[in-house]
């Protein structure tokens, strides 16, 4: 209580040392991160189709289905946090997944030519180009934030009103950024079509 009545006594004096923008600034930056999570949201509302329509062709890729669905429940779960960073890393692990779940779906000629594995394929491309230019908006967003409050006479108002830095949304967990590699000769894989092989030329003769 004593805290909010100083600070309404002070309000005044505050306007004048950069408190109205941080105030703008701020609310910038969080518009700009929501952005980022509707696209997210968006991107894991694809995924249960995505591996619907996947398994209708290789039923028995049953840990790289398990393997995306743990990721998208942790991108969901990051995404409710409202932490750029736990956000960042989520998404990169479900890009991992992701990426073996397609690897997979190579060695499935009649899968990559269904219709609504295209048109999923198609919607999740739109929906992480919309991701990238979130993510931008937003960094440049906390940048100019952070840039503002760390300025005298700003960082004083900055103090006292209790405003922190924001983190960015990037990846910190070198793990997440690994794509895991597919072993389409592992028992359970489909096989790898053989080749067959060139035969050699006839000897001529002299």
């Amino acid at each position: 209580m004593q805290t909010r009545l100083l600070l309404l006594c002070l309000m005044p004096l505050l306007a004048g040392c950069g408190y109205n923008t941080i105030q703008t600034l701020d609310e910038q930056a969080k518009a700009a991160q929501g952005q980022i999570e509707v696209q997210l949201q968006r991107r894991a509302d694809l995924i249960p189709n995505l591996v619907s329509t996947v398994k209708g062709y290789a039923q028995h890729e049953e840990q790289v289905f398990i393997d995306v669905a743990q990721a998208r429940s942790g991108l969901m779960g990051a995404i409710q946090t409202h932490d750029p960073q736990q956000m960042a890393n989520a998404n990169a692990t479900l890009t991992s997944g992701l990426g073996r779940l397609f690897a997979v779906a190579e060695a499935y000629p009649q899968l990559k030519a269904d219709q609504s594995f295209l048109k999923l394929q198609d919607e999740l491309t739109g929906t992480e180009n919309r991701i990238a230019v979130a993510r931008g908006d937003y960094n440049q967003a906390a940048q100019q934030y952070n840039t503002y409050i760390r300025r005298f006479p700003a960082a004083i108002t900055a103090k006292v009103i209790g405003s922190k830095e924001k983190p960015y949304f990037e990846v910190t967990n070198a793990g997440a950024r690994e794509v895991p590699k597919v072993d389409f000769s592992a028992p359970g894989s489909p096989a790898t079509p053989p080749t067959t092989p060139t035969p050699a030329p006839t000897p001529q003769k002299p």
